[in-house]
């Protein structure tokens, strides 16, 4: 990936994740496809997995319950067929609301190698979604961000945002390149300075 193809705009801020994160939790309430769209959100800018990736993973693959809590991308469905493996320790609103999904779909009867996340449609529950619906839903979930912004952004930008945050936030640069996937340090330290030093301070990284 060359580095002009990398620029600013294409990084959600703290404040934006925030503000999405927000805007989710409210409507979840009330809406499971409202909840869904919550966990793509997470997934993608949060855990920087690719839209194939968060359509492609089982249950068993998102390891809640343990001291080290990971989601493991197995080659399957990984880019270039490399699997890794994603800290879910980073942010521990991230976890918690994939835990809570997790609880979820095991209530509505899915066992260890049914999807993650899958289609909540009465007639289709359980069945996977395509890439464009979870592009889609990304697309939905920046609503609050303004039609403006909205239209800049897709869901591989949450990925960028995942990467960018993550250095910014202190993560080595080893930690960040294998949680990403990355093949080369090259690759991942294009990010290093994509989040400039008066965006919103990190903490919990996402909360």
């Amino acid at each position: 990936m060359a580095s002009w193809r990398l620029r600013r705009e294409m990084i959600l801020t703290i404040g934006e994740i925030r503000r999405v994160l927000e805007d989710l939790h409210r409507k979840s309430a009330r809406s499971v496809n409202s909840r869904m769209n919550l966990v793509i959100f997470r997934l993608s800018a949060c855990c920087g997995l690719r839209a194939s990736e968060l359509c492609g993973l089982a249950l068993d693959d998102v390891r809640v319950a343990s001291d080290r809590p990971t989601i493991r991308v197995p080659k399957a469905i990984a880019k270039g067929k490399k699997a890794r493996v994603v800290p879910l320790t980073f942010d521990a609103g991230t976890l918690n609301d994939l835990r809570a999904w997790k609880i979820f779909r095991q209530s509505q009867g899915a066992r260890g190698s049914d999807l993650f996340v899958c289609s909540q449609h009465r007639d289709t529950l359980g069945h996977k979604i395509d890439r464009r619906n979870a592009r889609m839903r990304f697309k939905v979930a920046c609503k609050c961000l303004g039609g403006e912004r909205q239209s800049q952004l897709t869901i591989h930008h949450g990925r960028h945002s995942f990467i960018s945050h993550a250095l910014h936030g202190k993560k080595s640069i080893v930690e960040v390149r294998d949680a990403a996937g990355h093949a080369s340090l090259a690759t991942t330290s294009l990010y290093a300075h994509l989040v400039s030093d008066d965006d919103d301070t990190i903490g919990n990284l996402f909360s």
